[in-house]
């Protein structure tokens, strides 16, 4: 209301909701939430997943039914009770709200999409009826939880129902841990992976395109959750303090993949994944370490892919009495990249930001339209043009044919799943690759030159060698994966390596993958590029509407998590002020210090 004496407007006090009956609410809502999962929702099986039995849930009910017992788990672990503590290191009810939104959002989604792809509300059932308003009653009883956010506002005697459309949630510090032994966490490793294993495998095998968008909502918000219950750092910092079987549980569970399958209608999926995720990586070199914006990368990936494709015995190829084996074909693609990334990283790599991403730009271009008219008409043969180099034949390393099924303990592995397991040794090298040159001398170098070049010359860094040699590593480890790429579709095309088209891996894509997953990271473009790439295979018919989606959702990124999905503790700093440390107290860092620190570091 407005005081008339001075004009001023004054803000009405609220009573905030007891914490006590907040969280019985809670549970109550999660509880009947749950239960409404067990009857029937529409009446029709015209709607996917037969949401018409009651008894048991099936198709989406079943991802409202997890969500739900995870909210009503966290809201019985927010009592403290001794044994389910490790749930909440950080103490906090954000993680319970967040569950509580997530559970809200998929029930609401399922009963939106039912009202409108069967013509109507009068569709619902009871059931559905039932699911929303214990849906809505969760909701309500979480938001009235004292939780914690970013607002310089003062909050004590205010709700968080009355802020929650305002206030973004912020993270408490997390508590000292209780010691464990190692076995306890090598086991805590092991099952963190199985489970990650789980939830992939189920959100690559959903069959429709109205239960993948449920599991990216429920995904979305449990995941946000775990972090801010603080389960994600210290599994971070077990994973840290067991690195080598950290390492060997990763690599363990992502071999797995193939295994959980009952054929290679998914694992397509995952191979091409791999390809996508494994030249996005390299990309991650070239722009998170060193800072250089590279919009023409897709092209590497095609000079290593078309180098495999002439050397591999192709009838269509113009080389087709040279048949190389498989190794020699992936070092002559990588090299071949490596020398293209000299050559045109030679003469443009002195120019710096917007006048070197356009000669990027125009060198992918460049590339896609010579080969487009390397077909013996309009230039010489060589590409075989627009037709490109088609019948690459399968592999045979070992006596090993990667084209034929085969059957290990009892499970078949068909041709996708054997090219999945290959393009995973080589996600292997590429992280290696990554990993080595990020940590080292010359690591450092280059983020020093992506933080302020002009600083990092002036402290005797050797800038244009330096980006050359990332220009080059990174274009190297793309022909490596075009190489495998070439193999697995067959055919090698020009219109497989534009800026921008309607399947990735493309320019756009690639760079939208590092940026949306974390730049200078491991796991941020391998994220990054299984989200890119798994909801254009999905959403099919939102294909003409991709690049829309995509930079709706970078837009929003940037808003709200500049840093990417999964950031480095040095784009944390940079891009908040407030960070606060696992001992507790908050640390202030700005981009000049961090850039400062950084170059001193080099």
């Amino acid at each position: 209301m407005t005081n008339t004496a001075t004009g001023a407007t004054e803000r009405t006090p609220v009573i905030p909701l007891p914490p006590t009956a907040a969280r019985a609410a809670t549970a109550i809502g999660a509880v009947a939430t749950a239960a409404s999962t067990f009857l029937a929702w529409t009446w029709t099986t015209d709607f996917p997943g037969d949401l018409t039995v009651t008894g048991y849930p099936g198709g989406l009910q079943v991802l409202t039914l997890v969500a739900a017992l995870l909210a009503l788990l966290y809201t019985v672990a927010s009592y403290r009770i001794r044994g389910l503590r490790w749930l909440l290191p950080t103490g906090s009810d954000n993680a319970v709200a967040l569950l509580a939104i997530g559970a809200f959002a998929t029930t609401w989604y399922t009963l939106i999409a039912i009202t409108t792809e069967l013509g109507g509300i009068v569709n619902l059932e009871p059931g559905g009826y039932v699911a929303g308003a214990a849906s809505l009653v969760l909701l309500l009883g979480a938001l009235g939880l004292p939780l914690d956010r970013h607002t310089k506002e003062h909050t004590a005697d205010r709700p968080a129902l009355a802020l929650a459309l305002r206030i973004s949630f912020a993270k408490r510090p997390l508590k000292a841990p209780k010691a464990l032994s190692a076995g306890a966490e090598i086991l805590i490793v092991i099952a963190a992976y199985a489970v990650a294993l789980g939830v992939f495998t189920y959100g690559i095998d959903t069959s429709y395109a109205e239960l993948f968008a449920g599991f990216l909502i429920t995904t979305g918000f449990g995941v946000t959750a775990l972090g801010q219950a603080g389960v994600l750092s210290r599994l971070s910092a077990i994973a840290a303090h067991q690195r080598p079987i950290a390492v060997a549980a990763a690599f363990a569970a992502a071999a797995a993949f193939p295994f959980t399958q009952s054929d290679d209608q998914y694992a397509t999926i995952g191979v091409n994944i791999l390809v996508f995720a494994t030249v996005a990586l390299g990309l991650n070199i070239v722009v998170g370490l060193a800072g250089l914006l590279d919009l023409g990368y897709v092209a590497f990936l095609g000079v290593g892919a078309y180098a495999a494709a002439l050397v591999s015995g192709s009838a269509s190829s113009r080389f087709h009495t040279i048949h190389f084996p498989f190794w020699a074909a992936a070092l002559t693609g990588a090299a071949a990249a490596m020398v293209f990334g000299v050559l045109i990283g030679a003469p443009t790599l002195r120019l710096r930001g917007d006048y070197l991403a356009i000669v990027t730009l125009g060198f992918g271009e460049i590339f896609r339209i010579a080969v487009q008219n390397m077909d013996g008409t309009t230039g010489p043969n060589l590409t075989g043009g627009p037709n490109g180099i088609h019948d690459i034949p399968d592999l045979k390393m070992f006596g090993f044919d990667f084209g034929a099924a085969h059957d290990i303990g009892g499970i078949t592995l068909g041709r996708f799943a054997n090219y999945y397991l290959l393009m995973l040794l080589f996600t292997v090298i590429v992280v290696t690759v990554f990993s080595r040159a990020s940590n080292s001398r010359i690591g450092r170098a280059w983020i020093a030159i992506r933080e302020d070049e002009t600083a990092a010359l002036a402290m005797g860094i050797n800038g244009f060698r330096l980006k050359l040699l990332a220009f080059a590593l990174g274009a190297g480890l793309a022909g490596l994966a075009g190489t495998v790429q070439a193999h697995v579709t067959f055919t090698v095309v020009p219109e497989q390596y534009q800026f921008a088209g309607p399947v990735p891996p493309n320019s756009a894509f690639l760079l939208a993958a590092v940026v949306l997953g974390g730049m200078g990271t491991i796991s941020g473009p391998l994220l990054g590029a299984s989200l890119l790439y798994l909801i254009p295979a999905k959403f099919q018919f939102l294909q003409n509407y991709q690049l829309l989606g995509f930079g709706i959702a970078l837009v929003l990124l940037m808003r709200f998590r500049p840093e990417g999905l999964i950031a480095s503790r040095r784009q944390q700093l940079e891009y908040h002020d407030d960070i606060p440390t696992d001992s507790g107290p908050v640390a202030t860092v700005t981009g000049k210090d961090v850039a400062g620190l950084t170059q001193a570091g080099a």
